[in-house]
């Protein structure tokens, strides 16, 4: 299924208080690729952003003056989102949010959900790292993503950062059923049937790396070593040697 990474800031916590969506960010990934495609919109919300929610993502009431309004965008929104699992960090937050922009448009507009697959990250992070913080900025140290950009919340880059974060989070190896009556075909549903090739049909060019090119694999593995102290490429080498 193609996957939207989401994210949203709004002017305030409470969208019970008539708190409003002030910008949206989406990013497209597909089979577990990011595609380059996104979606990114700031809104005018027609009410105030309120104090503590100006701390957190900087976006102003002059700034959002002369946005469109959520009508004028939702079509281009929901053609961007349709069909897709949408991936939020904390979902219930942000698909209230939008919800209620829905809900200010008509029936005729439903809800997310009639759009969408809805999965929360945030529930996924808190399955595989019980008791241990899940958030984020938590998350991105935790699985080495770069987030030095983020001083202030912004829809379209948390977005980038959260796809690169589930990735890794949901990165695990699949189990293949090499030949059929195979032990590993007891597994069921976690495992999936490879297709047997005839190697004797196969013809394959082999294409040595450049110069420039393996010159740039030993930077970035030096760097590697440099920020964790311990590139386990460079330790194979090592004993190999």
């Amino acid at each position: 299924m193609r996957q939207v990474v989401l994210d949203t800031e709004t002017t305030g916590l409470d969208v019970a208080q008539g708190n409003r969506i002030i910008e949206i960010g989406c990013v497209e990934v597909d089979r577990r690729r990011l595609t380059g495609r996104h979606y990114h919109q700031y809104v005018n919300p027609q009410h105030e952003v309120e104090e503590g929610a100006l701390e957190v993502h900087g976006i102003t009431n002059e700034y959002l003056a002369d946005k469109p309004l959520f009508p004028q965008i939702v079509d281009e929104f929901l053609a961007f989102v349709e069909g897709s699992e949408l991936l939020i960090h904390n979902a219930a937050f942000d698909v209230a949010f939008l919800d209620a922009e829905l809900d200010r448009l008509g029936s005729g507009y439903g809800r997310m959900a009639d759009y969408c697959k809805i999965t929360d990250t945030l529930a996924i992070a808190r399955k595989k790292h019980p008791g241990q913080r899940s958030n984020l900025d938590a998350l991105c140290k935790r699985y080495g993503v770069d987030n030095s950009q983020r001083d202030l919340h912004g829809a379209l880059l948390d977005a980038e950062i959260l796809a690169d974060v589930y990735l890794l989070l949901t990165g695990g190896q699949t189990n293949l059923v090499l030949a059929e009556g195979s032990e590993s075909g007891s597994r069921g549903d976690q495992t999936q049937t490879a297709t047997k090739i005839d190697r004797a049909d196969l013809s394959l060019n082999v294409l040595a790396a450049t110069a420039e090119e393996i010159s740039a694999h030993e930077k970035l593995l030096a760097r590697i070593q440099k920020d964790s102290g311990q590139c386990v490429w460079l330790q194979s080498v090592d004993s190999a040697s």
